[in-house]
């Protein structure tokens, strides 16, 4: 397939030529067709795949077709999230367009000065590139007029949003007609970025390209786990004097720790400069600028520059520092493996970040495999990560004791021993009956009411009773059936020896003498041989004396 098929004209064909690109990728020829015709489009593709291009050779094709509007509006407008991005796409914007007669390309970013920006946005300009930011400024003040806007872009779409631009964006789209063209690139399609395409697009056409789970096969991927910051700057040392490097970038999670790391490899002999947001945008351009020349091999920047670098030169993407959300990982290693070539991914992590690893991991749906440098091997072994942890033989999809996919509930979920129990008598116990009341009510002959206990079953089988005593009958009460005439039992005095009525229950089944209480044999000499005799705390010296009145005051 060439960009002729694709419905693009001579002078953007030609244009590509010269610049080594003859065939188009996978998402350029899903896109471009699709916006040749006018329809909008929501487009998922991963990074370094010609994303630019799928937007923009349309747009320049619409341009090429049409009359200047010979005023101060606006003919496409991409809106990007960082300064880098859009310079970048307004490069990419002037070489395809090169043989278009009077194409003019203006950028607007922060960090730049106000006067070159006024000045450009006081002529026609049919490509405005600008960040959200700097382009509300201009708005504001009316010096730009978006009422003439053809065709909106939306470039990285869910960095925007995760940047706090929705309020700019809605405000922008606000000022452009309504009929207009609208294509959003975004790295994913759902959640906030589906409700941004829900309120700004007509009957979106989604494009998918590769899910995270798809994304980078052409990048090799490393994990290396390190003891502490110094381990971790030593395998950083090795990796970076690897001879297959060309040129590498290296990610942190500051911006004061992107300069302490270019200034310790720089004084370490490394050709290496750092990028972040805190610098100028002339400082950024001349930074980058280097690192396009060769001048700077490796290169130490933030999350902000991910999303905006596209040299095709790096082969080596390192995470020093891994990032606070596992969708920036999958834009941090795209820097690597440019336009189809191949790449290598390096992580660094120690053993306490193995949970942002598997959420990395899970997001991409596939395990990093874990490596070690001979020489410099951590001290502490890592567990494996979530996809080669070995399955446990307990049942997934619920902890034991909850019902559901996990143990099952009733009668299935009892003991092994209590089904055992069950099936020598027949049956699962029913409600709170438990075996051994099976057992005695069996032994009686029947069914037992549910508060007699076994020595009351002994008692009623001693007088004569078979089965269960009547209804409201106690042990004590007497029954004239069984001959028993004797009275009442009574308290019996407090003496050392038994009351006729408890000596003649001592015969009893399920019964025994009560023993002599201590207190009941006399005391002293004429007392039990054994009995110890009284003894009487001997008063202290002056304690039946009288304290001394205390004085009084006025």
């Amino acid at each position: 397939m060439s960009f002729d098929s694709l419905g693009l004209g001579p002078k953007l064909v030609s244009a590509l030529c010269e610049q080594g690109i003859d065939t188009p990728t996978s998402v350029q020829a899903a896109a471009i067709p699709q916006a040749l015709a006018g329809h909008d489009l929501m487009v998922s593709s991963q990074t370094g795949s010609g994303k630019t291009a799928a937007f923009m050779l349309p747009s320049l094709q619409h341009i090429s077709h049409r009359s200047g509007n010979g005023g101060r509006g606006v003919q496409v407008l991409v809106l990007a999230p960082t300064r880098e991005l859009a310079m970048q796409v307004a490069d990419a914007t002037r070489a395809y367009g090169k043989h278009i007669d009077g194409l003019r390309v203006a950028t607007v970013v922060g960090g730049m000065p106000y006067g070159a920006q006024i000045k450009s946005l006081s002529r026609r300009v049919d490509v405005l590139v600008a960040t959200p930011g700097r382009l509300i400024d201009h708005l504001q003040a009316r010096r730009v007029n978006l009422s003439t806007v053809q065709t909106l872009v939306l470039d990285e779409a869910d960095r925007m949003l995760d940047m706090g631009f929705i309020e700019d964006i809605e405000t922008i789209v606000a000022a452009t007609p309504d009929d207009r063209q609208t294509l959003l690139f975004s790295a994913t399609l759902d959640g906030t970025v589906a409700k941004l395409a829900a309120n700004l697009m007509h009957e979106p056409k989604r494009i998918e390209i590769a899910t995270p789970q798809q994304k980078h096969t052409n990048i090799t991927q490393h994990l290396l786990y390190a003891d502490d910051r110094a381990h971790k700057l030593r395998l950083l040392d090795h990796l970076l004097r690897d001879t297959t490097l060309d040129q590498a970038i290296v990610f942190t999670a500051t911006k004061r720790g992107a300069d302490d790391l270019a200034d310790h490899l720089s004084e370490t002999g490394f050709a290496a400069a750092a990028l972040h947001g805190d610098m100028n945008q002339r400082q950024r351009t001349r930074t980058l600028g280097l690192l396009q020349n060769g001048r700077v091999r490796v290169l130490v920047a933030t999350d902000v520059a991910a999303r905006g670098i596209d040299v095709q030169t790096i082969t080596h993407a390192v995470n020093y520092d891994l990032p606070m959300q596992a969708e920036d990982y999958v834009h941090r290693i795209g820097r690597t493996g440019r336009a189809g070539r191949s790449g290598q991914a390096i992580t660094l992590a120690v053993t306490a970040e193995r949970h942002k690893i598997r959420r990395i991991e899970q997001f991409i749906g596939q395990s990093i495999p874990m490596e070690t440098i001979p020489g410099l091997e951590p001290r502490q072994s890592v567990r494996p990560t979530w996809k080669d942890r070995p399955q446990r033989g307990r049942p997934q999809g619920g902890k034991p004791g909850f019902r559901g996919e996990g143990r099952p509930s009733g009668y299935q979920g009892r003991k092994p021993w209590q089904q055992d129990r069950d099936a020598a008598i027949g049956g699962p116990a029913q409600g709170a009956r438990k075996p051994w009341h099976q057992d005695r009510e069996q032994a009686a002959g029947g069914e037992t009411h549910g508060a007699r206990k076994p020595w009351h079953q002994d008692r009623d089988a001693s007088a004569g009773h078979a089965g269960k005593r009547p209804a409201g009958r106690k042990p004590w009460d007497r029954d004239a059936a069984s001959g028993d005439t004797r009275p009442a039992r009574a308290p019996h005095a407090r003496t050392g020896q038994a009351s006729e009525w408890h000596a003649a229950d001592t015969g009893r089944p399920g019964t025994r003498a009560k023993p002599a209480h201590r207190s009941d044999a006399p005391r002293g000499a004429a007392g039990k041989a054994d009995a110890r005799p009284g003894f009487k705390r001997p008063a202290r010296a002056g304690q039946d004396r009288k304290p001394a009145a205390r004085p009084r005051f006025a």
